[in-house]
């Protein structure tokens, strides 16, 4: 007990020095007294705004980045010498559509050195999101004025030598995007041919055609290419058929049905991650291929998916069977009397952009063209064969086609296809290799 008696005065005597310390800086902050600035005065006042006028010029700020101090005088000595003051200018361009364009110049005494800023060049031709005013407090009357300022810009002077003749950085840069009067009207174009109307993009179309017609220089050059092509009848018979057929990209040469309208230039390699989302999905949670939402010839072969053991077949065969219902809903959706199970449907933005473009009506007319509608068929009869192994009954696609068993044979035999009468008496198309195309004396035969 008696060792531990020191310790405490020791502590006691450290905390009289601390509380002893404190009570001195108490007492010199309350003999500092207090200056005027530090006292804060209410005032009440009536605010003011005043709104842009047109016919004159608000008031401008600006800055000098280089600091330079336009009136030194004034600070030192108070404002006596109004003669050394810059001067300062402020110009206006009296153009249409460009009353907001204003450029100051101040103007020091005594140097040949100009302070330029603008409104529409340099720092302030960044984007802006916020908007300035300025604010002049009277407080003898007790009134705020709140004021916009010029082009809502703060306006950066940059010093420049008077004189020189030599052109800004920004000068030239804005100089070379004026856009001339043609420029300027290719470049509507373009937006116009990207986001305008149907309407707009016609006349586009129309007004393009006329000047091609008008031009004379572009009329003989395609006159001398036109005289200097050497026609070759048989060929052009070949092209003239195998346009009318429509039909998908093919390998004559091909050794295998599957090589001969090969699948991957069907359907590309990043459709396959949105056709996935479909049926074979719903197959994986055990849900039912309905005929209400889907074609009769899906809903016949989903059963083939039970049958098949390799995980990647059944993925493509399943991915195949929406891609074969997205083709049959288009073709439903862009009717003129429009199927009310293709209503409901959701076609992937991906795919329904290229259905548009390569199947889709004229922008004008709203019924499609025979090209159009055989490319469509031919397209659909080409994944049937892949779906079934090249072996396929036409009853069920010619139901969702809307189209008679007799007529959808024209069609696969357009593919090159030929029609086999299977045991039961119904007609199956098969496609034998190498491809081979009906001539055109044998269609005017069928027609006679």
């Amino acid at each position: 007990m008696e060792g531990q008696e020191p310790s405490s005065s020791k502590s006691r005597t450290k905390k009289s020095k601390k509380g002893n310390r404190e009570e001195k800086q108490k007492e010199a902050i309350k003999a500092v007294p207090e200056s005027p600035e530090a006292k804060q005065e209410n005032i009440q006042v009536k605010i003011q705004l005043f709104q842009d006028q047109p016919k004159k010029i608000p008031p401008l700020v600006a800055y000098f980045p280089s600091g330079y101090n336009p009136n030194p005088q004034e600070e030192e000595d108070g404002p006596k010498n109004n003669s050394n003051r810059p001067r300062v200018k402020v110009y206006r361009n009296m153009a249409q559509n460009k009353h907001n364009r204003l450029e100051v110049v101040v103007s020091p005494s005594g140097s040949n050195v100009d302070f330029v800023g603008s409104s529409y060049r340099g720092e302030a031709a960044a984007a802006q999101v916020c908007r300035y005013s300025l604010g002049v407090l009277d407080k003898e009357s007790g009134t705020l004025k709140i004021l916009p300022i010029a082009s809502n810009k703060i306006f950066r002077l940059e010093p420049r030598v008077r004189g020189l003749e030599t052109a800004n950085k920004d000068d030239l840069d804005s100089a070379r995007r004026e856009l001339t009067a043609e420029t300027k009207e290719d470049k509507m174009g373009e937006l116009t041919a990207l986001y305008g109307t149907k309407k707009d993009r016609k006349k586009r179309k129309d007004m393009l055609a006329l000047k091609k017609e008008a031009d004379p220089e572009s009329q003989k050059s395609l006159d001398k290419k036109i005289a200097q092509v050497a026609f070759n009848k048989a060929a052009l018979g070949d092209t003239t058929a195998l346009i009318a057929r429509n039909i998908p990209p093919h390998d004559s040469s091909a050794t295998s049905p599957q090589d001969t309208y090969p699948l991957d230039q069907i359907i590309f390699k990043g459709d396959w991650d949105f056709l996935e989302e479909d049926i074979y999905r719903l197959w994986q949670k055990g849900g039912e291929v309905s005929s209400n939402a889907y074609p009769t010839f899906v809903c016949n072969r989903i059963k083939k998916l039970e049958a098949i053991e390799d995980e990647d077949e059944k993925w493509k065969l399943a991915c195949l069977f929406s891609f074969i219902t997205h083709l049959l809903k288009f073709n439903d959706m862009c009717k003129v009397d429009r199927v009310a199970s293709a209503k409901n449907h959701k076609i992937p933005n991906v795919l329904r952009q290229r259905f548009h473009s390569m199947f889709a009506a004229d922008q004008e007319s709203k019924s499609w063209s025979p090209d159009q509608i055989n490319r469509l068929i031919s397209y659909v009869l080409v994944l049937t064969l892949h779906a079934d192994q090249f072996r396929t009954d036409l009853r069920d696609i010619a139901k969702d086609l809307k189209m008679s068993s007799i007529n959808l044979r024209t069609h696969f035999e357009n593919l090159g296809c030929k029609l086999v009468r299977e045991k039961t008496g119904v007609y199956a198309a098969t496609l034998p290799v190498p491809l081979k195309f009906p001539s055109e004396n044998l269609k005017r035969k069928r027609r006679r």
